[in-house]
């Protein structure tokens, strides 16, 4: 594939948001949006390292003078090493399923892909660069609004995989959005308010979408209303599900 193809397929837009309200609103009828199930699969350990002489100290610690394991708080890798479905943020009360959320709450990674223009060429690039598993959840609100959370983790092999797949959506949505405004405590995630899409005879359709990371998991959240989205909502539900990694 050449670089500029490259370029091309990895920059793409997310259609997911915009089918799902369309069909919430009637602009489109017939519309499905498949989902794949992807097994709970056990985090897959590293090889030990085969190089004799490494251990300090020589000899293990006498009973008791061990040193504290790490908490969560301190090592944020053993929360996202556990089921990450649980580090999803809850529906608030009062949502309503919607019909394009997986069951189980995890995304395959065909269906995922199946969400960009040009699937098969996303679907090689994730593998590429060491995707692991995908979390997903989404709910309805009032009468329009539907939003959609997914959690995108790599392994964690040395590799940007997840800081990459962010980056690339943020250049995408530069193109659509502007700049956007930074996420309070992330260190270059980013929220967007997208233009109104305006048609006559249909609804108003508003969107706001963020991309974030946090260590080896890429953050994408979507929100779609025939009301207007505010920056506070967008970017509330940002921070809260980054302080959840």
């Amino acid at each position: 594939m050449a670089p500029d193809d490259a370029a091309k397929r990895r920059r793409t837009g997310r259609t997911l948001a915009l089918i799902a309200v369309a069909a919430v609103l009637g602009i489109v009828g017939g519309t499905a949006v498949g989902y794949g199930i992807q097994a709970d699969r056990e985090p897959t350990p590293l090889p030990p390292l085969n190089q004799p002489g490494l251990a300090y100290p020589a000899k293990p610690l006498p009973k008791g003078q061990e040193p504290v394991p790490l908490t969560a708080a301190e090592d944020r890798g053993l929360r996202t090493e556990g089921d990450l479905r649980k580090l999803l943020l809850q529906k608030p009360a009062g949502a309503r399923k919607v019909d394009f959320a997986p069951e189980d709450g995890w995304k395959g990674l065909a269906a995922y892909a199946e969400d960009f223009d040009g699937p098969s060429g996303e679907f090689e690039y994730l593998l590429g660069n060491g995707v692991r598993r995908i979390a997903s959840t989404a709910w309805r609100t009032g009468e329009y609004r539907i939003t959609q959370i997914n959690l995108v983790q790599f392994r964690a092999d040395g590799g940007q995989g997840a800081a990459e797949h962010a980056e690339d959506q943020r250049g995408f949505m530069e193109d659509e959005a502007g700049y956007g405004t930074p996420v309070k405590g992330s260190e270059d995630g980013r929220t967007y308010l997208l233009p109104v899409d305006r048609k006559a005879g249909y609804h108003d359709l508003y969107q706001a979408r963020a991309y974030l990371h946090r260590g080896d998991v890429m953050i994408e959240i979507f929100m779609a209303d025939a009301k207007k989205i505010s920056q506070k909502d967008i970017s509330s539900l940002a921070e809260r599900q980054l302080e959840r990694l």
